[in-house]
């Protein structure tokens, strides 16, 4: 089974105690900080802001993974980098064409970040795949983006069996990552379909049992 990367997300934690969720977070040997942004218009939430990225990438020595659910991440892409992001990942849905993607995809990179775009349930996979080879990472939702603790999607799985497939046959260098509903069981069935990267919130952030269950998670 692949070795995959654990992103831990930090959007249930409680941020009266950041600090000590991110040392916490580094002391079981996180690789990533997931962090999620969101508009309140592309998804009906609202989470961690600009200046909230801006704060909290500095406290910490995990990579930081930022996944922005925005509207126009054409406007404001560059400034989550330039606060922090080493991934910046948005979603395709999210602009009005794959000529719109391509250009947030430059502009992240121009602003030395590695590319993510990620992809709602509903969305096919197959949009994706004439991108691959122009991005660092894939991100699929396994859940509806916007709120944490949500059930995992099982769809999720043939999309990260036909993107492996994809990547492995090309060649190429991208990452393959999921959120949303994972823990130990669709953790281990997402390893199985072949994805680099698991993002876990409420399974991980807050429990007592962290450590362990991040080993499980890698195991």
């Amino acid at each position: 089974m692949r070795k995959v990367i654990i992103s831990p997300s930090i959007l249930m934690a409680d941020r009266t105690k950041i600090d000590e969720v991110l040392a916490t977070l580094e002391n079981v040997k996180a690789e990533y900080l997931h962090f999620d942004v969101m508009d309140g218009k592309f998804v009906p939430n609202t989470s961690f802001s600009l200046e909230d990225l801006k704060e909290i990438s500095k406290k910490h020595n995990m990579v930081n993974d930022v996944h922005i659910m925005i509207e126009e991440p054409i406007k404001f892409a560059k400034y989550y980098v330039k606060n922090g992001a080493d991934i910046l990942t948005f979603h395709y849905e999210a602009c009005k064409d794959e000529t719109e993607v391509k250009e947030v995809i430059k502009i992240i990179r121009s602003e030395g970040a590695k590319v993510g775009l990620s992809i709602k349930p509903e969305t096919p996979v197959d949009v994706v795949l004439p991108l691959v080879k122009e991005l660092d990472l894939v991100l699929i939702m396994s859940v509806e983006p916007g709120f944490g603790g949500q059930s995992f999607i099982p769809s999720a799985l043939t999309k990260i069996e036909i993107l492996r497939k994809y990547i492995d046959e090309n060649n190429l260098n991208c990452l393959i990552e999921v959120d949303g509903g994972i823990n130990g069981i669709t953790g281990i069935q997402c390893r199985q379909a072949g994805v680099d990267i698991l993002v876990a919130g409420s399974y991980l952030v807050g429990n007592k049992n962290i450590k362990e269950r991040i080993e499980g998670l890698r195991k």
